[in-house]
């Protein structure tokens, strides 16, 4: 998961919130096209074909708002469809595209609260709610880094269909009206798609730990690691599985002041977690169920976000302080020792290596802003880029690589509103070319994925479970979902990261899925 605050132009949210730094590329397509083979090259179009929601409510000029954030008459809604807003019910977590114009969007979650569990805007209290037969109209507050306090103000309009509303914002700073646009709306249920299918849940198992983000399988025992929450320390879940019914906590543990742990993998006797204080922190797991502190690598403050194990490699992908790419020798799992530091040349200084994928002598990097890298580790202190896949606005975050017939085809993803799936066809580094995409509502963003033979397990946030047949790559066939997110749960927030987050499919017949809210779920692979 990425955590990035900043701020551009007129105090726009980015990174986070915004597509691609205020420049909206959006597609609300929600599954691939079937077309046949011959139907011509998949063209690159950003994460986002920009949109602009049929609303009569808008201003001429976003830089003049006609409306305030207090009062919902000051909105003409002359021309909108009260009514149906009537009907929209008074409860549920929403993610929302809010569009200033073309060039300046950004995505922003709400809840419509209850009695039980107030509302919010960008994880705070709202300031004002009215859902009910008259309309629908909110008021969130945010304080940005330089302390200014501002207010949007969202009035609907439409529902364009169940579970979606379009309408007008105005934003507020200190009490002023200063900017206008457009949003559209999405519930985060399934709504109208088909329910989940193909997949059993056997067992759900609550983290003790604030936001949970990944985990690794292995001597029969669940390695959960949390990043840390607003008032409560991350650290490491450790489940006993012998049954999977019932998996039972045997191990919950941090270290003094460093506990905001994003990563976690496995070889032999030792446990690698990703931290963000100290780097690659290594514990022996002789004994499954009592995790022993060993040492943190490669020693001092060193951010690292995530791990890989190829072989005896371990990669360790670091954004501060350098933005590089850790290599240890894991011959002896307990006693890895440093080999190499990786760089990737990048035009951005802000880009940095999230993710990577180490198959067949190559690293294949999500390097954030630069792209998706390739680099060749044949001589791990030399390793040239063999390639690269960027466009706009592009954030790459996971992926995962196989051989598909004489191909090497990879699976990559982004993470931001409406970041999706792509495959492309890497078998030469120095041409990668796409050859598919799948895509799922625009307000939501894909997570991570695991390349099982020629099954991909993807976790979608609040897309949920989502495994598909890629034996066609150029044709990802989904055969199978779960929908994880309930957003009416007690730890669920409004925030572009919840639900399905991390998961792991080790071969024992079983899909391990660590949602943010749930905690630990355990699913049957789906049949054959």
């Amino acid at each position: 998961m990425t955590s990035l605050a900043r701020f551009l132009g007129p105090g726009l949210l980015a990174c986070a919130l915004s597509l691609s730094g205020c420049k909206s590329d959006w597609n609300i397509m929600e599954e691939p096209d079937p077309e046949p083979p011959d139907a011509g090259p998949v063209v690159e179009l950003t994460d986002y074909v920009d949109v602009e929601p049929d609303v009569s409510c808008r201003d001429a000029d976003y830089r003049q708002p006609r409306a305030n954030c207090q009062d919902s008459s000051s909105f003409d809604l002359s021309g909108c469809d009260l009514a149906a807003l009537g009907s929209v019910e008074p409860r549920g977590t929403y993610r929302a595209i809010l569009r200033y114009h073309a060039d300046s969007t950004f995505g922003a979650g709400f809840r419509v609260g209850t009695q039980d569990l107030p509302g919010t805007f960008l994880g705070q209290p709202l300031v004002h709610q009215q859902v009910d037969r008259t309309g629908f109209f909110i008021t969130g507050e945010y304080t940005t880094t330089t302390r200014n306090v501002q207010q949007y103000a969202l009035a609907g309009c439409r529902v364009p269909e169940p579970g979606r509303i379009t309408g007008c914002f105005v934003r507020c700073t200190a009490g002023v009206p200063d900017f206008s646009g457009t949003f559209d709306a999405r519930r985060m249920t399934w709504g109208q798609e088909t329910t989940p299918h193909g997949m059993r849940l056997v067992s759900e198992s609550a983290v003790p730990r604030t936001d949970p983000v990944d985990v690794y399988v292995t001597k029969g025992h669940a390695y959960v690691v949390s990043l840390n929450g607003s008032a409560e320390a991350g650290g490491l879940s450790v489940f006993d599985l012998a049954d999977k019914l019932r998996p039972v906590l045997v191990a919950n543990l941090n270290l003094p002041n460093d506990s905001n742990w994003n990563g976690v993998w496995a070889k032999g006797d030792a446990l690698y977690v990703a931290s963000a204080s100290s780097g690659v922190i290594v514990y022996d797991i002789s004994r499954p169920a009592a995790p022993q502190y060993v040492r943190s690598l490669p020693g001092g403050p060193i951010n690292v976000h995530t791990v890989f194990v190829d072989g005896d490699r371990l990669y360790a992908m670091s954004p501060s302080p350098n933005r590089e790419t850790l290599l240890f020798d894991v011959s002896a799992p307990l006693e890895p020792q440093l080999r190499s530091r990786i760089s990737v040349p990048r035009e951005d200084v802000n880009s940095y290596p999230h993710d990577a994928f180490a198959y067949q002598g190559r690293l294949y990097v999500n390097h954030a802003r630069t792209g998706y890298v390739v680099l060749d580790m044949t001589h791990p202190d030399n390793a040239p880029v063999l390639g690269a896949y960027a466009f706009a606005g592009q954030y790459s975050h996971a992926n995962a690589v196989g051989t598909f017939g004489e191909r090497t085809i990879a699976f990559e993803g982004g993470e931001r509103p409406g970041a999706h799936l792509r495959v492309l066809d890497v078998t030469d580094p120095a041409n990668i070319r796409l050859i598919a995409q799948v895509k799922k509502r625009a307000q939501t963003s894909i997570h991570n994925m695991v390349l099982k033979g020629t099954r991909l397990y993807v976790a979608w946030y609040h897309e949920g479970v989502r495994v598909f047949d890629v034996a066609d790559p150029e044709h990802p066939k989904e055969i199978a979902a779960f929908n994880t997110f309930e957003e009416l749960h007690p730890r669920a927030t409004d925030s572009l990261y919840q639900g399905a987050i991390g998961i792991r499919v080790p071969g024992d017949g079983f899909v391990y899925v660590v949602d943010q809210a749930r905690g630990l779920m355990v699913f049957e692979e789906p049949a054959p």
